[in-house]
């Protein structure tokens, strides 16, 4: 059980943290690997000058925390949000090496952030503040170093500036910089859906496990971005019934299934999936605790906490965002019975594409769209299976497992290569 105290319940990395005790502890690691994987390999503060529009200069506040290299160059997201924070993207950061791991990747983890609102800035802006990011990051990213990708409030084109801004100062295009990068600069087939495909393929594994055919199971998902839109539609058309989703705005519910292509209609046009007509509106918090089979948290972090998870109808948690349970809430899961797909093995579905886009732009070759689905299921369903039968091994929940998985791995890979001084 992650012991953690109350007013630290929805600080992100004391979240990790206490989790990570915990599968340390189960694993017997010496003290010395404890604090050496506890802690992050390097953080970086950035203060990013910016042109404005308007002629103002401004300065905004970036981020980059690289947590470990053990197993390979640093892996994860560049976030532009005005929520960032040291904190978050430490512990972000700490869960794409537990991630990478749990799916034996051979990758480390890294994030990075901005603290600022993509919504108030204009194209040129947000250029600027991603180029000058990229340009004080020099000495520490590249292919074999640490290579980004996509993450909230970022896409596509944020990359192709990193991508280009890198290339230009090593004076050759080096597309294996990042990953989620468009298809005509190197990016990967089925890699924009990967993440959402990737709880898909976990919730059929677990369905499985529990015995379960996945026609009609009842799915609330909370968030409606790439991630949740993509498992919504997916599953809608896998056999599932999707009976709520929200995002920001709002949420819509209906007990006999949503029409998820109607659904998408409306949010394209709307931008939100409030007032859609094929259901009844809902509090955006709510739709998790709706009657239903599968609670698919795909917004942000701390949703299910200690003050709500009693109200938790589901009897599978597919955790599509990263960190969406505080470890005070994993305790009432557990008496619960509810079955937890933690997020360092549900989400992971992006993080595998992105390596396969990366191991693509190595080797000048690319891959079929059903390739790569293909080589995700085996990955996803692997893993799903590993840390299913350590939980059972072992007698812990299954992120406890995940987390014993991940780490015991990285150890491993430490001990090998042993401690440079």
């Amino acid at each position: 059980m992650a012991i953690i105290t109350a007013d630290k319940e929805f600080a992100l990395y004391e979240s990790m943290a206490a989790r990570f005790d915990v599968a340390a502890a189960k694993l017997g690691l010496n003290e010395g690997l404890k604090r050496f994987l506890r802690y992050p390999n390097k953080e970086i503060t950035l203060y990013i000058p910016v042109g404005m529009d308007d002629g103002r200069l401004e300065v905004f506040v970036g981020y980059r925390v690289q947590h470990s290299i053990v197993r390979g160059p640093g892996k994860g997201g560049i976030r532009f949000s005005p929520d960032v924070t040291l904190d978050e993207t430490r512990a972000l950061a700490s869960w794409m090496t537990w991630k990478c791991a749990v799916l034996n990747l051979p990758f480390g983890g890294a994030k990075g952030g901005v603290v600022c609102d993509p919504a108030k800035l204009s194209k040129r802006e947000l250029e600027g503040i991603t180029r000058r990011y990229t340009a004080e990051l020099l000495d520490y990213l590249g292919p074999e170093r640490d290579v980004p990708a996509p993450d909230l409030g970022t896409d596509e084109q944020v990359m192709a500036w990193v991508m280009d801004t890198y290339s230009m100062h090593v004076r050759h295009t080096t597309t294996a910089i990042v990953t989620g990068k468009p298809l005509d600069l190197g990016g990967s087939q089925g890699r924009r859906e990967a993440t959402g495909r990737g709880c898909m393929i976990v919730c059929d594994r677990a369905l499985a496990k529990l015995g379960r055919a996945r026609e009609g199971q009842r799915v609330a998902i909370q968030g409606f971005g790439n991630v949740g839109a993509v498992a919504a539609h997916l599953m809608y058309e896998a056999g599932y019934r999707i009976v709520g989703v929200s995002d920001i705005h709002g949420g819509v519910c209906n007990p006999k299934g949503l029409d998820i292509p109607k659904l998408l209609g409306h949010f394209h046009e709307a931008r939100t999936v409030a007032g859609f007509r094929g259901g009844d509106a809902i509090n955006a918090q709510d739709v998790l605790f709706l009657d239903c089979d599968i609670a698919m948290p795909a917004a942000v972090e701390n949703q299910i906490t200690s003050q709500n998870a009693h109200r938790l109808k589901a009897s599978i948690l597919c955790e599509a965002a990263n960190g969406p349970t505080t470890a005070l809430a994993d305790e009432i899961l557990e008496e619960k019975k509810v079955f937890v797909i933690p997020d360092i093995l549900a989400n992971a579905g992006g993080v595998t594409v992105s390596y396969f886009e990366w191991v693509q732009d190595r080797q000048g070759y690319f891959w079929s769209e059903q390739m790569v689905n293909e080589r995700l299921e085996q990955m996803m369903s692997a893993s799903f299976d590993a840390v299913v039968a350590y939980a059972e091994r072992h007698r812990v929940s299954n992120r406890i497992a995940a987390y014993m998985l991940a780490i015991d791995r990285v150890a491993f890979a430490l001990k090998l290569r042993g401690i440079y001084a």
